[in-house]
């Protein structure tokens, strides 16, 4: 079969604009029948919702959001932090639901993290530990797996779960560690022994076909392969206002290099931004936009406050972050935007055009932490300028973000969509000319 251009989907906010269901959309009804969705970035923290026509509802985490789809398979890269504990519990989740096929359909890479209780727990224990200063993390250990890999080169992977001996060594060098500096009493939760986690890894080597890496080199030249981000560029490790963002990255980054070493196959993947029609944040952090009264009137069924991320917030479109989001990410080739329904029966939402006269953040290369730490402090009083949206904001989007909008979404099911046929004929915003996804 000819394969055919990948498609990058990433979040340009703070994560819950609805990558979820733009992915189910392309898997379901898009323009080409989609053979596997590749997870990039992140772990069970993610919270993709997707609603299917029949009203089904899943809260994608490391399944692809494409798995409601008969045939569409998901693949766990190397760039994934992979925890085995909640992929069950998702895959139960999917099974009530009707899907009884969804680790079937699963392949993880051998080179990908694994999360433990163990990191769970200390993630919760260091949170807890900031009282009033949390970071809004979602309690999941993913920035304490992270860590934990680039201190120590045997950090446990999914490759270790087909051998029971060096699982059983690095699983309980995770569990020392922890235990060492949060004992038990202060960890806040007891922590299960080494033997019961061996056991239950090992299970999930039996179950979950574990691969290399040349096994997406495959995936990609079988048939379409959607590439599904989690979070949102403004919560990225290095592009995001620190210290509220994820140990990740979230802009198309990974998604790029893991196809440079399969050679472009396909060619160059098309990248497709989401945003929403508004803005929201989950947690502490950075948000001009944010508007009271906005909160109140637009309360998410899928979203809400949670005992780690803190408040679900909601503010007016931010097109100054949002810009900064497509400088930091490198540019895309088109636009989702969701909640589009929203915007149409509300004549009161604004568009943020500068924050006191600034229209333009600085993107700094590098890693520079200090950097991002200094703009979140100017960004926690910073005063937005605003201007009319209206009932259609597809054509404000793309005026001020240079963008074209390839999909429309009015709702939460693949049948609220639409592609525009503006999209056919749109072009990167990077130097190098690409075709657009989704035209009619």
């Amino acid at each position: 079969m000819t394969s055919v251009a990948p498609v990058v989907v990433v979040d340009l906010g703070f994560g819950d604009a609805g990558k979820g269901t733009v992915v189910d959309w392309l898997c379901a009804r898009g323009p080409e029948p989609v053979h596997a969705v590749v997870r990039f970035n992140g772990g069970a923290q993610a919270a993709h919702n997707v609603v299917a026509p029949d009203g089904r509802h899943h809260t994608f985490a490391q399944f692809g959001s494409g798995t409601f789809t008969p045939g569409v398979r998901t693949h766990l890269s190397r760039f994934m932090l992979v925890d085995p504990l909640a992929l069950a519990a998702e895959a139960a989740h999917l099974r009530a639901l009707g899907v009884g096929d969804a680790l079937d359909r699963l392949t993880a890479d051998r080179d990908a993290l694994l999360t433990t209780p163990y990191h769970r727990a200390a993630n919760r224990a260091r949170e807890r530990a900031r009282g009033a200063d949390r970071h809004g993390s979602c309690g999941m250990g993913i920035g304490e797996t992270a860590a934990y890999a680039l201190a120590h080169d045997d950090a446990p992977r999914v490759g270790d779960c087909l051998s029971p001996a060096r699982l059983r060594r690095r699983l309980t060098a995770v569990r020392d560690r922890y235990l060492e500096e949060f004992p038990a009493g202060t960890a806040g939760e007891a922590v299960p022994p080494v033997e019961d986690c061996v056991a239950a890894f090992t299970a999930f080597a039996e179950r979950v076909r574990v691969v290399s890496g040349e096994h997406l080199h495959r995936l990609l030249r079988t048939g379409q392969v959607v590439f599904e981000g989690a979070q949102g560029v403004l919560l990225d490790e290095w592009h995001g206002f620190h210290p509220y963002t994820t140990w990740s990255t979230t802009t198309f980054a990974n998604a790029e290099t893991l196809l440079r070493e399969a050679g472009d196959a396909g060619g160059p993947a098309v990248r497709l931004g989401v945003l929403r029609a508004y803005a929201t944040r989950h947690g502490p952090g950075p948000f001009v936009t944010e508007d009271p009264a906005l909160t109140a009137d637009l309360p998410d069924p899928h979203n809400g406050t949670g005992p780690w991320q803190g408040s679900f917030r909601v503010g007016h479109l931010d097109a100054v972050a949002l810009r900064y989001a497509l400088e930091a990410a490198g540019g895309a080739d088109a636009l989702a935007v969701t909640h589009l329904d929203v915007a149409r029966a509300r004549d009161d939402l604004k568009v943020c055009v500068a924050y006191d006269g600034m229209e333009r953040l600085p993107v700094h290369e590098g890693r520079d932490l200090e950097g991002r730490a200094a703009l979140a402090r100017r960004l926690l009083t910073a005063r937005p300028v605003y201007a009319p949206l209206g009932a259609d904001p597809v054509p404000v989007i793309e005026d001020l973000l240079g963008v074209p909008v390839a999909l429309r979404s009015y709702g939460p099911t693949a049948a609220d969509k639409r592609a525009t046929a503006r999209a056919a004929r749109c072009e990167r915003t990077r130097p190098s000319p690409a075709r657009c996804a989704n035209g009619d």
